[in-house]
Formats: C-alpha cells, sequence, structure tokens
C-alpha cells in the first residue's frame, strides 16, 4: 500500500510542479516519505518471519487437537494416565519448537476455560458444528469477497488505464501518459497481493474442508455407533490436520 502511495504521489508531484512548485515538492516529499516507509513495513513479513509464524500457528493447532481428542475420551485416551499422556505429547511438540520460544517472550498467555467436551457427543456439538459454521464456512466466504473485491479493483484500473491512454491519443494531452504507467504499476500490485494471498485456494480449501466435515456429520448421524467413536474422532481430526497442514506447505513452499 505504502508503495502504490509513493507511486501516486510521485506522479502527482511530476504533474503539479508545473503549477506550483511548492505543492509539487510537498508531493515529493510525501512520495519519498512513503516509499522510504515500504522496508519498516514489511520486515516482519519476509520469508523467515513467515515460517516462523507458520510454525507457531501449526504448534497451536496440534495442541488444540490432542486436547480435544483428550477431553472426548477417545483413543489414546481412553485409559487411567489419559492425563499423563496428554501432558507428555505437549511437552514433546513444545520440545520440537523450542526454537521459537524467543517469540513468547513477554507475552502473558490468556487464560481460556477448557471447552464443554465429555464425550464424542458433545466432540460432534462444540468441535465439529463448531468449526464448520465458526470458522471454515465464514472464513470461505470472507476469502470469496476479498477474492472479487480484488477482481473489481483490477477491472477499474484496467478501464482507467484504457481511458487514459484514449484521452493522450485523442486530445494529445500529455500529463494521461504518466498516470497510465502509474495506474498499470497499482494494477500489477494489486494483481500480486491477490495472488500472495491465495484467496481463490483458502475458498476452495475452507469450502472442502467444511464439506468433508459435514459428510462426516451426516454419516455419523444416520448410524451412531459407540464402537465406532474412535475411527469418527480420528477421521474428524484427520480433516482438520489436512486443512492446517495444506495451508502451512502453501506458504513454507513460497
Amino acid at each position: 500500500m505504502l508503495g502504490v502511495t509513493g507511486a501516486c504521489l510521485g506522479t502527482a508531484a511530476a504533474q503539479v510542479m508545473g503549477w506550483s512548485e511548492e505543492a509539487g515538492k510537498s508531493l515529493a516529499f510525501l512520495a519519498a516519505v512513503a516509499v522510504g516507509l515500504v522496508p519498516l513495513a514489511t520486515r516482519n513479513a519476509g520469508p523467515q518471519q513467515v515460517r516462523e509464524w507458520t510454525r507457531l500457528r501449526s504448534l497451536s493447532e496440534e495442541l488444540k487437537s490432542e486436547v480435544h481428542v483428550y477431553l472426548a475420551h477417545v483413543v489414546p485416551y481412553r485409559e487411567a494416565d489419559a492425563s499423563r499422556l496428554l501432558l507428555e505429547r505437549a511437552e514433546r511438540a513444545l520440545a520440537d519448537a523450542s526454537d521459537l520460544a524467543g517469540h513468547t517472550v513477554g507475552l502473558t498467555p490468556r487464560r481460556r476455560a477448557l471447552p464443554l467436551v465429555t464425550d464424542v457427543g458433545s466432540y460432534l456439538r462444540l468441535r465439529v458444528a463448531d468449526q464448520i459454521a465458526g470458522y471454515y464456512r465464514p472464513r470461505a466466504a470472507y476469502m470469496s469477497r476479498r477474492g472479487a473485491r480484488v477482481r473489481r479493483v483490477e477491472l477499474a484500473l484496467a478501464v482507467g488505464a484504457a481511458l487514459l491512454g484514449a484521452a493522450s491519443g485523442a486530445f494529445g494531452d500529455e500529463w494521461p501518459v504518466a498516470w497510465i504507467a502509474t495506474v498499470t504499476t497499482v494494477a500489477a500490485a494489486f494483481t500480486a497481493h491477490a495472488a500472495a494471498s491465495r484467496y481463490a485456494y483458502q475458498e476452495m480449501d475452507f469450502s472442502r474442508t467444511a464439506a468433508e466435515l459435514e459428510g462426516l456429520t451426516v454419516r455419523r448421524a444416520q448410524a451412531a455407533d459407540p464402537a465406532t467413536d474412535d475411527a469418527f474422532v480420528e477421521r474428524c481430526e484427520r480433516v482438520i490436520a489436512a486443512q492446517n497442514q495444506g495451508w502451512q506447505a502453501k506458504w513454507l513452499g513460497e
């Protein structure tokens, strides 16, 4: 956004300079400031920072999954030593990510009550149904809106560039020529942003995960059987984990 602002201000400065030197210099100064702030604004969004954030998010989801399985009292948490096993698994996960501990220095964890999951029935309501209605479907809709918004902006910029080109050719004015390059640059920036944000991929991934969990829920309702509790919870967690691993691989692979 700062780069786009700098490009627009720089073009405006060149256009205004002939009419008002003071205004032109002011715009040029603001353009330089905007461009100069770009490295500061993006220093925490480099590849290493993204990888570390992604691993932290992965750790969080892994621990959340273990807690829900434990509260549902299914394999491997059916035995009397379930609490000890949960602690061991949590400690192992934290040890594997010990190099990320520096990111938590100075942070105070917010205390939260445990989910009110006590069996597979409450697991279905509070874990699976909540994930579908409270996360996956809303996120898919959000990504769809963001993608549509970017496409509208890209179309508007393309139309704007075409109009500027037509004005320059028809009337012989020079000022539209400079703005054509700027508008093209802004359009390219929006396209790059959309590609980096992966709106279409994320919409598809959230929708697919919700559909898979809904399918498991329907089949469970049609043939509820305590003997299949372990397998049902395991399949649900596998679907959720697959979604998490998918976006992790997508981000880390860039």
